[in-house]
């Protein structure tokens, strides 16, 4: 991957979503547009996507104002943002799966299929940033894990894998995503055998809880950083998240 880099940024704002594929949590309503808006008030320099709807034919007819491009592209292009997508689960009517959205360039990116299971299509989207430190690329790793622990274990240590093969010991480095981790396994794995910081954890002591979105009780997503300090971590609730997804998003800003 390039390490080629431009007017080197020093504060990040990032945010992670598992967007439901741009349906209200019960799927009766369109709202990617809402979330859309939603994206743009909170002003993200990265934004980290889960269940995006790449393509889904059924879906296209049946919701008039369904975009006609995939939902990162959309969404990226109502941001200005550049926008890489990686397509995970593959059906006669459609797909979804990751994105990545960013103020800053795309310099390269990746999709790695970490599927355990037939039932639950994974990967891991891994793009590189430029513009982010004046000695080498930001590296930004979206996730989405399996539901089964033994599955989800399994998923955590490729995650590690592909971060040891692909990222430089000094580059700085955010891992988020719906890691569906309820009894936090990925602590062991990621934090105490790997090093990474996990934010919340970092400034408030436990990950947050964002599942449900109404009434948030199960720690399900997380935020992980390598080479940069956590200035603040929060969760998006009430007015309009909850409406938004079955997820709460989740927002930390870095600093170098």
């Amino acid at each position: 991957m390039s390490t080629a880099l431009v007017h080197p940024l020093r504060h990040l704002r990032v945010l992670s979503l598992n967007m439901h594929k741009g349906l209200s949590p019960l799927n009766r309503k369109l709202i990617i547009h809402e979330l859309s808006l939603a994206l743009q008030q909170e002003k993200p320099d990265l934004v980290f996507l889960q269940e995006v709807q790449g393509f889904h034919q059924h879906r296209a007819r049946r919701f008039e104002h369904w975009p006609s491009a995939g939902q990162a592209d959309f969404i990226a292009e109502s941001m200005a943002f550049r926008a890489v997508y990686g397509g995970n689960a593959y059906y006669t009517h459609g797909h979804h799966g990751n994105a990545i959205l960013s103020h800053l360039p795309i310099t390269a990116w990746r999709n790695t299929d970490i599927s355990h299971n037939r039932l639950e299509q994974r990967g891991i989207l891994h793009a590189e940033l430029e513009g982010a430190s004046e000695t080498c690329g930001l590296h930004a790793l979206c996730v989405h894990l399996n539901l089964l622990a033994g599955g989800r274990r399994w998923q955590l240590r490729r995650l590690r894998e592909e971060i040891e093969r692909h990222v430089p010991p000094e580059a700085p480095l955010v891992v988020a995503g719906d890691f569906n981790d309820w009894r936090n396994d990925a602590r062991q794995i990621l934090v105490e055998e790997f090093g990474l910081q996990e934010v919340f954890e970092t400034l408030h002591g436990k990950p947050a809880r964002s599942f449900p979105a109404r009434l948030p009780l199960m720690t399900l997503d997380r935020i992980y950083v390598r080479n940069l300090s956590v200035t603040a971590a929060r969760i998006g609730q009430g007015h309009p998240w909850k409406q938004l997804s079955d997820h709460a998003p989740l927002m930390a800003e870095l600093s170098y």
